[in-house]
């Protein structure tokens, strides 16, 4: 019932920014939470962002934490990935997804979620 897709991926510079979006359709939006994974080539998706359905409340992975924003947009269905200060270890194919309303702090895990996008490949160059 519910498509996700990505978008905003490229290659950047080290210390670059880029913003990722990902644009729902199919279902009310606005109800859920949302997340951001990412997968490096030979290794296990990683939890990146999420965000409550509302957009008051946000978590971050130690690792990009003061550097990625995640974000949403209700009125437009979708929600963004904005990422300063790249480095080339954040090199990885980005997957958003809606969560099936799980405890905020289970958002971690990729069980959480029901829905997910395709993927958008962010390559960070030195």
């Amino acid at each position: 019932q519910v498509q996700l897709v990505e978008s905003g991926g490229g290659l950047v510079q080290a210390g670059g920014s880029l913003r990722l979006s990902c644009a729902a359709s199919g279902r009310t939006f606005s109800t859920y939470a949302m997340g951001w994974f990412r997968q490096a080539l030979g290794k296990e998706r990683e939890f990146v962002a999420a965000i409550t359905w509302s957009g008051e409340r946000t978590q971050y992975a130690d690792s990009v934490k003061g550097r990625f924003t995640i974000s949403r947009d209700n009125a437009k269905n979708t929600v963004y990935l904005e990422m300063n200060s790249l480095k080339p270890e954040d090199t990885a194919v980005y997957y958003c997804a809606q969560d099936r309303r799980m405890p905020w702090e289970l958002l971690i895990q990729e069980f959480s979620y029901n829905y997910w996008g395709q993927g958008t490949q962010v390559t960070v160059s030195s």
